[in-house]
């Protein structure tokens, strides 16, 4: 560990998942570095929700926070992206940086594929959301429309239906024929309106969502659009180093155990970088319990190696 640009840890991703991690690597005494492009999921998004003590705090505000805190345990941060790693866990920056570390942390998370319906993108995480748990409370008793992707969608309005009364399923590409009798049957006890035809475009008045405008022309007024965005795992990395991925419905995240580490010896995924579901609150603890276990990890190789 004489070479510079040697690390006991390095964390790839400085969101929350990523910070945690480090916060406990630091506090620990291990040489970390976190390396962050800069890209948190949740930028769009003027506030967060449901973390204790941080409830409705801004995200933005969240991680500067954190880049703070782990500054004090002499964790080093760099605004970079790594573009390769390799076993041995040798990593390479977009800025031609070569980089090596006894482990590693994957938090690198997942990008969001919006439905390409104009406006949709403009109003993203304002009044175009995608969690109820996150946004539900704050819209609560407006008018909702719920752009469907996939069948699924059909959950997202049920489940949108518990902070509001008015909701419009728009079934935009699903045919009608996708759903099953219990999503009907479920649709009408909840009070959900189906609407079949395609979206042609969000109508936008005086910077708000005023209504849900069909291909045909038709228009219906809403204050409040729910979808779910395609989920884009950023798994190129646990790629490389042969980590197994195990296939769901929302993309393929690398196989875990319970700390994170994936099915590379010395490598953790942690945050949405392991899993779609998610939330920053999760993303924190998962980072801690990877950071905890690294930290043992580390200890006890050491003691083994000593004579």
């Amino acid at each position: 560990m004489t070479d510079t640009h040697a690390y006991e840890v390095i964390v790839i991703g400085g969101g929350a998942a990523g910070l945690s991690a480090a916060l406990v690597l630091g506090r620990a005494r291990r040489r970390t570095l976190v390396v962050d492009a800069g890209e948190p999921r949740n930028a769009p998004s003027a506030h967060m929700q449901g973390y204790l003590s941080r409830d409705g705090m801004s995200p933005a505000e969240f991680l500067a926070i954190g880049r703070e805190e782990i500054a004090r345990y002499g964790v080093e941060l760099v605004r970079d992206r790594v573009v390769d790693v390799s076993q041995g866990f040798g990593v390479t920056l977009a800025s031609g940086r070569t980089l090596r570390a006894r482990r590693l942390v994957i938090a690198t998370g997942l990008r969001d594929e919006l439905p390409a319906v104009p406006g949709v993108a403009e109003r993203f995480g304002k009044d175009v959301l995608h969690c109820p748990y996150c946004h539900g409370w704050e819209v609560r008793d407006q008018a909702f429309g719920v752009l469907a992707t996939t069948p699924l969608s059909v959950h997202q309005a049920l489940m949108v239906s518990q902070w509001s009364k008015e909701v419009t399923l728009f079934l935009h590409t699903v045919a009608e024929a996708d759903l099953s009798d219990d999503d009907l049957r479920r649709l009408a006890a909840a009070g959900v309106k189906v609407v079949p035809g395609e979206v042609g475009r969000l109508r936008i008045e005086n910077d708000r969502l005023t209504g849900v405008q069909l291909a045909d022309g038709t228009t219906h007024a809403r204050d409040v659009l729910f979808t779910a965005p395609r989920a884009v795992p950023q798994n190129d990395l646990p790629a490389q180093l042969g980590a197994e991925l195990n296939e769901t419905p929302f993309g393929a995240y690398p196989v875990v155990d319970a700390t994170g580490q994936t099915t590379v010896p010395g490598v953790w995924a942690v945050g949405n970088a392991m899993g779609f579901g998610e939330q920053v609150i999760n993303a924190a603890a998962g980072g801690y319990r990877a950071g905890a276990t690294i930290n043992g990890d580390l200890l006890m190789a050491d003691l083994d190696a000593t004579p």
